[in-house]
């Protein structure tokens, strides 16, 4: 348990044509940066100060959940309505130590799921009071032993004794993924009662939903289709016949995994080629002859396969994204007619590109753009000065909505959390 105190957000209304007019405020605090607004969304500060935030999740109280750095635990956040903003009236360290980055609530809201580089843990949880019980690991195994110690989690409502835990490469190319045993580049789901008698082991049980995925950073369930989707950020410094094509190659993808306990999900368990076959943005800059965007080729310096089996036998996203835009998670809205994605940002590109929350809109469970379009997404939220970026803009990596449907957004840099009302 940690110190209470209280909290404050400023809020910028928007225009349909950002234009900026008077501010609102909740008393105390100004947050650092004056985002621009898409059309029909304005934006209030929540909170400033927070040491590295990444994810977020919504109790079913309202209260606000956020992962807080590798060792600063999770903070709650009790909101409070004050006219057409919300703010924060207390503010409350809940967990100490390693929580580096993912965190969940059970179906049933009485349960609170944490991961570090190494493990899932699991706390009994009560939304009204913040009380939270002794910590009981569930996931073990996944010892750090190069790049991307983020993981992931999510949890199922169609499904309610499941957890996912996406697990990414341990470096740029990780040649050991050709192999499915290396039990990393991949989502698992696991049960989460067998968990709490006795820890599943990472590398030896739960069921592969995806494979061939290098990092996969945010992941969620369509609440109203079931359907199940992770978003990936893709491979850097590619190069294709010794050219450097890296600015604009290989896509971040979005990819869809179906209904996690249907009997006929054909998608359950499939490979999307990582680290032999990456997703191309710029097929012209890759320069290989009938290559759309989002379909897979063979980079130089990776595990050899045939350009017959990149084509033809390794699953590609449902939609794509600029390289090096790095999507860190992804919500739905209530009525699931859209997903929110948070892109976190390049550093492996010049000029910069992400740094936004952009929308992809969806029909009947699946986004309304074809595999192949380049204007799925929709501005929802960007940076007035992407030439600022990274150390000195915001840079959203949590999402979560509230009942009200307010979508809540944390910035790990700038050490804020955004609330996006219209969304």
């Amino acid at each position: 348990m940690g110190h209470i105190s209280t909290l404050a957000g400023v809020v910028a209304l928007t225009s349909l044509f950002a234009h900026q007019v008077a501010a609102q405020s909740c008393p105390g605090v100004t947050g650092r940066f004056q985002p621009k607004m898409g059309s029909g969304y304005r934006y209030s500060v929540l909170a400033t100060g927070l040491r590295n935030p990444r994810h977020i999740a919504v109790d079913s109280a309202g209260n606000l959940l956020v992962t807080e750095g590798a060792t600063q635990g999770v903070r709650r956040l009790v909101l409070q309505d004050q006219g057409d903003i919300v703010c924060v009236q207390s503010n409350t360290q809940i967990i100490t130590g390693s929580t580096n980055h993912g965190i969940a609530l059970s179906a049933d809201g009485k349960t609170l799921f944490t991961s570090n580089l190494a493990s899932v843990t699991a706390y009994s949880y009560d939304a009204s009071t913040g009380q939270v019980g002794q910590g009981k690991q569930i996931v073990t195994g996944m010892a750090f032993q190069g790049t991307h110690p983020t993981r992931a989690i999510a949890t199922s409502k169609w499904n309610p004794d499941t957890i996912l835990v996406a697990r990414g490469s341990q470096a740029n190319i990780d040649t050991s993924t050709t192999n499915q045993d290396s039990a990393r580049s991949m989502i698992k789901s696991f049960s989460i009662s067998q968990g709490t008698q006795s820890a599943h082991n990472y590398n030896t049980a739960g069921e592969v939903i995806g494979w061939g995925l290098r990092n996969i950073v945010g992941m969620t369930e369509d609440a109203n289709f079931g359907g199940f989707w992770s978003v990936e950020n893709q491979m850097d410094d590619v190069r294709l016949n010794g050219r450097d094509i890296h600015n604009d190659n290989p896509a971040e993808r979005l990819s869809y995994h179906g209904v996690l306990n249907a009997t006929d999900n054909r998608y359950k368990g499939l490979n999307y080629g990582y680290p032999s076959c990456v997703p191309a943005w710029d097929p012209q800059g890759v320069g290989i002859n009938g290559l759309l965007v989002g379909g897979l080729f063979k980079p130089d310096n990776v595990p050899s396969v045939s350009a017959d089996e990149c084509a033809n036998n390794r699953m590609t996203g449902r939609l794509h994204f600029h390289a090096h835009t790095a999507p860190l998670d992804i919500k739905f809205n209530q009525n699931s007619t859209a997903a929110y994605i948070a892109f976190h940002g390049s550093w492996n590109r010049n000029p910069a590109n992400g740094y936004r929350v952009m929308r992809v809109d969806f029909k009947d469970g699946q986004p309304v753009h074809h595999v192949t379009s380049t204007t799925a997404q929709i501005p929802v939220m960007e940076n007035t000065n992407i030439g600022a970026c990274p150390n000195n803009c915001f840079r959203p990596v949590g999402l979560d909505f509230d009942a009200k449907g307010r979508l809540f957004v944390s910035s790990d840099t700038s050490g804020e959390i955004y609330v996006i009302y219209g969304a």
